[in-house]
């Protein structure tokens, strides 16, 4: 799940965001810190190593690559006192830089991206609808039992906000069918293809139902 909500952050870097707007969105929404900020706090580094390993393990993932880029530069987060921001250490808090912007608008040349205007719902849709759509998946396959479960990691493990439920009880709330008209909408647009409404998903909104019973 962790892994498509970062792959749609790094995403809409390529369209046009500064990190500190995808991390503010998520934060606003209220998520305890933002995922660029928390892949500072991390290490960069590690995700980039996974992801040398995904590149031969899963050609068929698709990822950008700004990330690399990023790390190419020794930037590997609060460690290395920049990252995605850099930091006066000891002091964490994350300060925007320069330098990111000047690597995101290289790598958008590179790969013939024209920057666009985002707005933070759609942030927050393609961020928490990425972790949602991932986890119909675990829950058709047998990997979780309840949805409710699911919720629970969130709460108390990634700094989903508690008001909100979970990922999985706030898709419920929104509506199955509104999901999955967004999925539907996201596969039309920038990397689309990486949008696969789950069959579980695709079912429940059909019939009007959601994930907690």
């Amino acid at each position: 799940m962790i892994e498509k909500y970062g792959q749609q952050s790094l995403f809409l870097l390529d369209e046009g965001c500064s990190p500190q707007q995808v991390d503010g969105a998520a934060q606003q929404w209220g998520m305890a810190m933002g995922p660029l900020t928390m892949g500072d706090m991390a290490g960069l580094d590690i995700g980039w190593e996974i992801r040398k390993r995904r590149y031969v393990e899963r050609p068929n993932f698709v990822y950008s690559k700004v990330g690399d880029r990023i790390c190419e530069r020794g930037r590997y987060g609060q460690k290395t006192g920049k990252g995605w921001y850099r930091y006066e250490l000891p002091n964490r808090k994350p300060i925007p830089d320069p330098e990111v912007d000047q690597i995101l608008a290289e790598y958008r040349k590179e790969i013939g991206v024209q920057p666009r205007a985002i707005a933070n719902e759609e942030i927050v849709e393609r961020l928490i609808f990425a972790l949602v759509n991932e986890a119909a998946y675990i829950l058709e396959e047998g990997i979780a039992m309840r949805a409710s479960d699911i919720d629970m990691v969130y709460l108390t493990g990634y700094g989903f906000p508690p008001y909100r439920g979970g990922p999985m009880f706030y898709a419920d709330t929104v509506g199955l069918d509104r999901v999955l008209a967004s999925i539907e909408r996201f596969q039309k647009g920038y990397m689309g293809e990486v949008w696969k409404p789950a069959p579980l998903l695709v079912k429940l909104a059909k019939e009007g139902k959601r994930f907690n019973a």
